[in-house]
Order: structure tokens, then C-alpha cells, then sequence
């Protein structure tokens, strides 16, 4: 099933749209352009968007609960407060740069990331699964990834989903809400090398997943089993990433990039020099739930860790 109910709510040509947080205490959508360094936010019941800050790098978040964002950078894990310049929660994992991307917090306040080495010429290091507690301490859950993208739960938080957009796979994991740990990794799905690649994700209330389709102008919906049950076309040919808002959870944001990405793992016969890549922020409504995003909650102050 394909069909294209989309329509363009904010156009600021963001380079890299990334990572839609949906906030249900405020009414708004937060998101980010994690080349142009902006943070956005848009009120739903006024549609009034607005340009929160320029100057705070970043390629994802999720609200605290005390206060302020947990953010994944290209330089770790911190904390921002929304106005300040942000303080380091972890730097360093594993023994190497905690170089992270997308992420996802669980229903206990712990906050999830990957780090991602991926290089165009294949001379890449592996990323790692991340967890880090309330109080700070950062672990490796799983390693060997290569482009670490979106993270999302089940409704009954027994399955984690994990997005690998250079191999083209969406994980699936046991997971254990109580201790954290993630165990069982298997294919969920495994992209076909003709269609986009997987990036960011989100699930609805019915348990099952929409993946943004990076080089493939669309969001799918894949059943509980793993199998398509439609596909949304977007005009945007870098799909990047989708939340679920608005007052019943059945608007769906989906963000792009309007900067072109090259890179050897393009579909065959993609174009990377011309059509529309994308920059705007999209919405549509097919009046299904999604689930409610949950909020990192880190206890603060946090002093920086480098965590083995």
C-alpha cells in the first residue's frame, strides 16, 4: 500500500533535518539541522515555528526530566540547558571517542545511543550500542555497526529496534526494561540494495515500525513480523527521520536534508546531483497512534566520565 498525504510545515533548508521529539506537556515538535547546528521548535496549535538556537552542535536528543537536554554529539554525550553552552557526561567509551549519533531514552530514564565510524572508503571502525544510566555510567550494550541511526521500543518495552543504515538492517533486541540490557540481536529487516537506506525510526501504538528511508523518499511501516504493510512517499529524497505528536499521537513529522550525501552505498541508479533532496520539515495523518516518547532522566550535576 503507497500513498502520499504530505505537506510541508517548515521549510528552513535544513542541511541535515534530524531527530523530531515530540513534547505532549507543551503542544510543540523540537528538532534539529545537525550540519547547520540549529534547534528548532514548532508550536502544533498556532503552527508557529521558530529558530530556538544556532549555535549548539548536535545529531540528536531527548528532554531531561529535571532539566534542560541529553544530547549525542560527534564529541560524546552531554548535557544542554537549553540556553548555555553544553557540559560533558561521557567522552570517551570503550577506550575510544564516543562519537555518537540518533538515540532514544527508555521507560526507566535511561538514555540510548551508538557511536558510528562509517567512512566512504570502508576504512571504518565499528560502533558500539550505548546505554547510560541515571547516574551517569555509560556501557556498551552490543558492538560491530557501522552507521548507527534510529532507536525505538516496543509498546510493551520488550523489544528494542536498532537502525544500521550502512548495512542496510534493522535490528531487533530482547530487552530487559528493569536491568537495561539488551540481548537476542536478530535481522528485523533487511533492505532491499534498490530502495533507500534505513535511518531514523519511530513505532506506533499497534507495535508496528516506520522507518525514514534515507536516498529513498519515503517513510515504511513494517509489520511486527518485519514486513511492509505501506509505504508514504515524501518529496524529499533524504528521508531522514519521523516522530508521532499532536494531542492523539496520530501526526506523524518527518524530517529531511537538503545536502546532498554521496557515498558508495547509494541505491543503483540514484542521482545524488539533482531533484529535491529535501530541508523541510513534513507532516501527514493516517490516524494511527504512535507511542509516547519517553524522557531521559540523568541526574544532575554529572561530572565527566570515560567509561571502559
Amino acid at each position: 500500500m503507497t500513498t502520499s498525504p504530505v505537506t510541508v510545515i517548515a521549510d528552513y533548508g535544513d542541511r541535515c533535518g534530524e531527530c523530531p521529539v515530540w513534547d505532549p506537556s507543551q503542544g510543540v515538535l523540537e528538532w534539529i539541522d545537525q550540519v547547520g547546528q540549529k534547534f528548532y521548535r514548532l508550536n502544533w496549535t498556532s503552527r508557529q515555528h521558530t529558530i530556538v538556537t544556532g549555535e549548539v552542535a548536535m545529531n540528536g536528543f531527548r528532554p531531561n526530566r529535571s532539566a534542560g537536554y541529553v544530547i549525542a554529539t560527534s564529541q560524546g554525550i552531554w548535557h544542554w540547558d537549553g540556553h548555555h553552552g553544553p557540559t560533558a557526561i561521557v567522552t570517551e567509551i570503550g577506550g575510544r571517542p564516543c562519537q555518537v549519533n540518533d538515540c532514544v531514552a527508555d521507560s526507566r530514564g535511561r538514555f540510548l545511543t551508538a557511536s558510528y565510524f562509517y567512512n566512504p572508503a570502508d576504512k571504518y571502525e565499528l560502533g558500539s550500542l550505548i546505554r547510560v544510566d541515571t547516574d551517569g555510567k555509560a556501557s556498551i550494550l552490543d558492538e560491530g555497526f557501522h552507521l548507527s541511526n534510529g532507536l525505538g521500543f516496543s509498546p510493551d518495552d520488550r523489544i528494542l529496534y536498532f537502525a544500521d543504515s550502512a548495512a542496510r538492517r534493522i535490528y531487533s533486541y530482547d530487552y530487559d526494561v528493569h536491568t537495561g540490557s539488551a540481548s537476542n540481536r536478530r535481522v528485523f529487516v533487511q533492505v532491499p540494495l534498490e530502495e533507500g537506506l534505513p535511518d531514523g525510526l519511530a513505532v506506533d501504538a499497534e507495535g508496528f515500525v516506520w522507518s525514514a528511508q534515507w536516498y529513498g523518499s519515503c517513510v515504511v511501516r513494517y509489520d511486527p513480523d518485519g514486513k511492509v504493510e505501506r509505504r508514504v512517499t515524501t518529496p524529499a529524497k533524504q528521508t531522514s527521520s519521523l516522530a508521532f505528536g499532536g494531542a492523539d499521537l496520530t501526526d506523524i513529522f518527518v524530517t529531511s536534508a537538503a545536502q546532498s550525501e554521496a557515498m558508495p552505498i547509494m541505491p543503483p541508479g540514484y542521482d545524488p546531483n539533482t531533484g529535491n533532496f529535501g530541508g523541510a520539515l513534513y507532516h501527514f495523518n493516517l490516524g494511527i497512534p504512535g507511542l509516547r516518547q519517553h524522557q531521559a532522566d540523568l541526574e544532575l550535576p554529572l561530572a565527566p566520565r570515560s567509561t571502559t
